[in-house]
This record gives structure tokens, sequence and C-alpha cells, in this order.
């Protein structure tokens, strides 16, 4: 058995658990919280849980994108960090910005796209999806996740200018 390999099989389950519920769990109750405070949306609201489920799934989509990233930084700063102490921390320090950078689009894009769709219709979305009309928030759901998947091999690029990558020896 190859315990380097195993090492990183646990630890990419580990942080895909991890990461994966703390940032679901983050946006979710972000979400609650928006929709009850800032939009007065019930609790029994079909369209808005519609809605929330689409964000929900939009930003584990995008934040799926980290993994690749994260192993390739755990090889890399394995084999170039001497101390343990000194190698958890920069791991923790490029897996903590790799997730950050995926959050963050994942919202922007989120947010970008259904403001420019917004602005584009002659309805008002976000009192259609309050008045829980399940149709728009459908529609509202399917660009949120579209975009999402359009952009994620752009954010997934981006991350993966980060990796730290050992300078190569001058010619």
């Amino acid at each position: 058995m190859n315990t380097k390999i195993s090492l990183l099989a646990i630890i990419e389950i580990l942080s895909s658990l991890s990461i994966g519920v703390i940032i679901l769990f983050i946006t979710y109750k972000t979400l609650k919280f928006i929709g009850r405070k800032k939009y007065d949306i019930q609790h029994n609201n079909q369209a808005y849980s519609i809605f929330m489920a689409s964000i929900l799934f939009s930003v584990g989509f995008m934040v799926s994108s980290v993994l690749q990233p994260i192993l390739s930084s755990f090889r890399i700063l394995s084999t170039t960090h001497g101390d343990t102490s000194g190698f958890i921390l920069s791991f923790l320090g490029y897996g903590a910005l790799y997730v950050f950078i995926a959050f963050s689009s994942a919202i922007v894009i989120s947010l970008v796209g259904i403001s420019i769709y917004s602005w584009l219709t002659p309805i008002d979305e976000f009192k259609e999806i309050k008045d829980n009309n399940i149709g728009v928030a459908i529609i509202v759901s399917s660009i949120i996740v579209t975009l999402i998947i359009m952009s994620k091999s752009g954010v997934t690029l981006l991350i993966e200018s980060i990796i730290p990558y050992p300078m190569a020896p001058p010619r």
C-alpha cells in the first residue's frame, strides 16, 4: 500500500467534507437571513427554497473546483517544506485562499448574473419569488446554475495560477 496516496485520499475526503459543510452552512444561513430581513420571505416559501437550492448547488459546484489545486499544492509543499508546522500553515493558507476565491466567485457571478437578467426583463424577479412564484424561481435558478457551470473552468484556472510551483533554475 502506498501511504502517500492513502494520506492524500484521506486529506481529500476530510477536506471535501469539512469545507463543504462549513461553506454550505454559511451560505444557507446567510441566504435565510437575507430572505427574512431584506425581502420579508416567510419560512414556507417554496419559490425561495428553489432559489436557495440553486445558490447552494452553485456554491458547492464552484468550491469543488478547489480540490485539485489543493492537492497539487499539497504535493508541491510536501516536497519543498522541511518542517511540518511550516508545511501545515502553508497548506492551510493556500487552501483557505483557494476556497475564498471560489466562494466569492460563485456569489459574485450569481449576483451579477441575476442583476443583469432582472435589468433586462420587465418583471421584478425577487418580488415574484417573494410572492411564491415557482416558475420564476425555476428560471432564475436555472440561470444561476448555468452561469456557474459556464464560469467554473475560468475560476479553476485562476486558482491554479496561484499554485506555488517551484521556480526553475536559470539556464
